[in-house]
């Protein structure tokens, strides 16, 4: 219940004694906020308010009960397992006899919590034969006494219209041995009236819907529940939520588990069907206005049924038997007479039918041997007049009050500690004022009836006036003042309950006080007193616990709360007073132990363990946490707290405390657990470990012993390496073949380039490593070039050609190899206004640059953009749109320098004096123009790398010639020699 609080702004109290305010808005708030989560259990110390949900609640369960079973009442949340398990156990530790009361209004759950506690007990006792046999036929007795002793209302679907008391009876082992059901009060008048929108008791429309065909037939009755009169008042005999057929086969089987024998069964069938033909009975009036029997069909069924004479029935039911001395008097009765006689006859068959059916069910739950213990279930219901179920709960009130207070105060007088008078509503009054002898109601009432003359209501109504009129608790239309007398009818009665102010009508008081046939008129309401007194007087010998069921709405649906019918029902069960009674000076008490065990770590003194006695480690405790001496008192075993709040402070540091404390736990039990681990794995480690060592050095000496073999096997090969191929050295001569072949393998050249890293082999693979070297490198060039794509392979093909002419004659050729050749070096608009200036039309342009053109006169250097075609070579001036064109059959020669320098003479036939002689040109991408041109024009063999100087002729008989040097600048010149000086930088 403690670890409870921490969730208390959202879930409530789980005990209402530990709310700050003990007003009625504080407990109807917290009953509110419980309910919305389904939490319809809440305490005031041991009592157990229920609040109904209307819905299923998964909290009935066998496992629910087995968590239950055993423990301390405040240990777990509040639940009527937890009721029913502390009483139990109670009684077989103080060896007394104990009740539980469970008290509400129509609707409100009291039988469903009477079947929940026997289920748990018939799960939770021990289990031997006896005791199966004894909690079977508790088990089935209800649905048997619902079917007799219940009924639909407006307000409940299968209401309560008896007060039971039950006994379970367990022997000193806590077996059950037997039990007993005490019945009183059964609502009668309901068999033969009922109020619109409710039924009659189940079983006679159990026995219509559900009876055999057979069964109908041998009873006299018909399948159809608007044939009889009895069951057709209320107007509402189908119920969609009953299902009558499904009910009458559970009566069947729990008469048979009780020992109800086949004939014991028929007749009691047999009663119960006469009563319904009883209210068909129709009576006529003749001529005098008495009544009749016309129709015998109906009577002669009752006759039958019953087992009497059919005549002196009718004769009973038609007329007034007046005996006076040795004569016999008949009187007819007027129609009115005979129906109520009628109904007053079935009214008194059934109520001793439900009497004997008690009996009998008693019998069959009869304790053969002795009965050690008893726990008593009591359950308090709504009865046929509002006058004796409001005397009854001022009895209860009284009772419950009385049990409380003396509880508590034997308590604080068990634990030494000064009791605190409580203020509270004494209601004696109020009963003094219904059951006082010769001038209570009850009393005054009787008198009426037997008193000689007229007595009707009116004269009771009036000889209440004259023997009541100053009491402060009761109010006429007569007494009252002008605002008062509004209210009031001139019939009725007031009395100021201590739940509240009730008004009467005292119309059918006397007939309902009578409530038998003419010939045995009998004081009902002084037989309810004196039940009901000797009832209290045997619960007041026993030990109390209570369970207040509360309806959570009229309408019966789940999820509403009606604020207004909570208070009503909080007020009219007594919680507040019996809240006050546990608050009184202390909210919160407990054993030393429990709180000690609770609470210790909140102090280094109690923490962690407390060997001392409970209370000095208690009286530690609270000093520590702060407690102020008018805060808490120590009892003799208990240590009681008076105000909730400060439980709460101490509840708030424990969890604060808790979260830390699980921590170091934590670690604590994760270090232990570790080492614990560690400790196994290095115990583990070691024998693995020696057993390891051991296989390994066995293996060792094995291989040891391999390995001195095959050494002296190799050294005798290798001393007979030299010689043929042998027994002796084969083996060798294959670990020298296979050695090398398997270095070869990891170290093979990458590139065709790479002539140098083939591995030196041993003289017997002289022969076959230089075969395996020329299949590697064949397969290397072969995959080299099939994956070359076709333009890298033009210019591989191209950059050959460049190197048959030009490598190892030429100083700048190695580093041109990396550059790639193009097709064209200039762009491409320039090429279409070249081939537009041409006039070349469907002529194809193989390949054009820039150069720069050497005059033959002057050597005057000119840019050009030379372009070469199939045929011939073209030599273009953009600016002057001018060219110059060479065929390709007119190429002498062509001539370069072995320097780095770019000049390119073009050696030209001239067959004509007047034709221009050679060409001399430079050019940035010489190798690229002059492999382009050997190619274009097959003139490979035509060009010439020349040293020193290179002779041209300039016009046909007039020559000239270019001078190559070397210099600290790169330079173009005319020299004083009339030569085309070239000067090439030094490297």
């Amino acid at each position: 219940m403690e670890g409870a609080l921490t969730a208390r702004d959202r879930v409530g109290i789980q005990d209402f004694v530990l709310l700050d305010e003990t007003t009625e808005v504080a407990v109807i708030s917290n009953l509110k906020k419980r309910f919305s989560k389904d939490l319809i259990y809440t305490y005031i110390g041991t009592l157990i308010v229920s609040v109904n949900p209307y819905k299923d609640l998964d909290i009935y369960s066998k496992k629910q009960m087995d968590v239950y079973m055993g423990v301390n009442f405040f240990e777990l949340p509040p639940h009527i397992y937890a009721l029913a398990d502390n009483a139990y156990h109670t009684m077989l530790t103080e060896f007394n006899n104990h009740f539980i009361l469970i008290s509400g209004e129509s609707g409100a759950g009291k039988t469903e919590a009477s079947k929940k506690i026997l289920q748990y007990y018939a799960v939770s006792c021990p289990s031997t034969t006896l005791m199966n046999t004894v909690r079977d036929k508790m088990l089935m007795s209800n649905p048997v006494l619902e079917a007799f002793g219940n009924a639909k209302t407006l307000k409940n679907d299968n209401s309560s219209r008896f007060g039971k008391y039950m006994d379970i009876q367990f022997d000193s082992q806590g077996d059950a041995v037997g039990g007993h059901i005490l019945n009183y009060l059964l609502e009668k008048s309901r068999v033969v009236h009922q109020n619109h929108g409710e039924r009659n008791f189940h079983v006679f429309y159990q026995l219509v819907e559900g009876g055999s065909d057979d069964l109908l037939t041998q009873l006299g009755l018909e399948r159809d529940v608007q044939h009889y009169y009895y069951l057709t008042q209320g107007e509402c005999a189908i119920v969609s939520s009953i299902n009558d057929k499904n009910d009458w086969k559970s009566v069947k089987n729990a008469l048979q588990v009780i020992e109800f024998d086949e004939t014991n069964t028929n007749h009691l069938f047999r009663v119960v069907a006469s009563v319904l033909h009883l209210g068909n009975v129709h009576f006529d009036p003749d001529s005098k206005g008495h009544a009749l029997l016309k129709n015998n069909t109906e009577l002669n069924w009752v006759s039958d049924l019953l087992g009497v004479d059919a005549n002196s029935l009718k004769e009973g039911l038609t007329f007034r038997k007046i005996e006076a001395k040795t004569e016999q008097v008949l009187t007819p009765f007027t129609i009115d007479h005979a129906i109520y006689v009628r109904d007053a006859l079935a009214k008194a068959i059934y109520g001793q039918t439900f009497t004997w059916l008690v009996n009998r069910i008693n019998e069959s739950m009869e304790n053969k041997f002795c009965t050690q213990k008893t726990e008593i279930f009591a359950l308090f219901v709504v009865s046929f007049e509002q006058f004796c179920i409001n005397y009854c709960n001022e009895k209860l009130q009284q009772l419950f009050i009385q049990l409380t207070l003396k509880a508590e105060q034997e308590e604080y007088e068990a634990e030494g500690i000064e009791w605190e008078p409580v203020q509270f509503f004494n209601n004696k009054i109020i009963c003094d004022l219904v059951e006082e002898k010769h001038r209570g109601i009850i009393s005054i009432l009787d008198e009426e009836c037997l008193r000689p003359g007229d007595a009707t209501d009116l004269t009771f109504l009036e000889r209440l006036e004259e023997k009541m009129g100053n009491h402060p608790h009761f109010v006429t239309h007569k007494l009252a003042d002008k605002m008062t007398r509004k209210t009031l009818e001139r019939g009725d009665f007031r009395l100021l309950h201590y739940a509240g102010e009730v008004t009467y009508c005292v119309v059918g008081f006397l007939d309902k006080n009578n409530d038998l046939l003419y010939r045995n008129i009998t004081n009902v309401a002084t037989q309810f007193k004196n039940s009901l007194q000797k009832l209290t007087e045997m619960l007041m010998a026993k030990e109390a616990w209570y369970i207040r069921c509360l309806k959570s709405n009229e309408s019966k649906q789940p999820g509403q709360f009606d604020e207004a019918l909570i208070r009503h029902q909080v007020k009219y069960l007594g919680l507040m007073e019996h809240l006050r009674v546990r608050r009184a000076g202390f909210a919160y008490r407990r054993k030393y132990e429990d709180f000690l065990k609770r609470y210790k770590p909140l102090c280094p003194a109690t923490w962690p363990h407390w060997r001392g006695i409970p209370a000095d480690g208690v009286e530690l405790l609270v000093q520590h946490l702060g407690y102020l001496p008018d805060e808490y008192k120590m009892g003799r075993t208990k240590i009681f707290i008076r105000h909730p709040r400060t439980l709460y402070a101490t509840e708030d540091a424990y969890e604060k405390c808790k979260h830390d404390l699980a921590s170091k736990l934590q670690a604590k039990y994760k270090g232990y657990k570790v080492k614990g681990e560690f400790k196994k794995q290095k115990e583990a480690a070691t024998k693995i470990e020696t057993c390891w060592r051991g296989a390994q050095a066995r293996k060792e000496k094995e291989k040891r012993a391999w390995a001195v073999k095959v050494i002296k096997k190799f050294i005798k090969a290798y001393i007979n390496r030299g010689e043929a191929k042998s027994t002796d050295n084969s083996e060798y001569l294959a670990f020298v073949r296979q050695s090398y072949l398997n270095r070869l393998k990891n170290n093979l050249p990458k590139t065709v380039l790479d002539k140098t890293t083939w591995l030196t082999p041993p003289a017997v693979l002289t022969e076959a490593s230089e075969i395996l070297r020329k299949l590697h490198y064949r397969l290397m060039v072969r995959k080299y070039v099939r994956g070359i794509p076709p333009q890298k392979k033009a210019q591989l093909q191209m950059k050959v050609v460049t190197s048959a002419i030009f490598k190892g004659k030429k100083e700048s050729y190695p580093p041109s190899i990396p550059q790639p050749f193009l097709d064209t070096r200039i762009s491409e608009f320039q090429i279409k206004q070249l081939h537009t200036l041409l006039d070349l039309g469907s002529v194809f342009l193989q390949y054009s640059v820039p150069v720069i053109k050497y005059d033959r006169n002057g050597f005057k250097p000119r840019p050009r953009q030379l372009i070469l075609t199939k045929t011939a070579a073209h030599l273009v001036e953009e600016a002057k749109i001018k060219r110059a064109k060479i065929e390709f059959g007119l190429f002498a020669g062509i001539s370069v320098s072995n320097l780095s320098d770019g000049i390119i003479v073009i050696h030209i036939t001239c067959e004509d004096p007047k034709q221009k002689g050679d060409l001399i040109i430079q050019c940035d991408h010489l190798y690229e123009f002059l492999t382009k041109l050997s190619i274009i024009a097959n003139k490979q063999d035509a060009i010439k790398v020349v040293q020193g100087s290179i002779k041209l002729e300039i016009q046909s008989g007039k020559e000239s010639a270019v001078d190559f040097t070397t210099g600290q600048e790169a330079m173009v010149y005319k020299a004083k020699n009339g030569h085309l000086m070239v000067v090439s930088k030094n490297k």
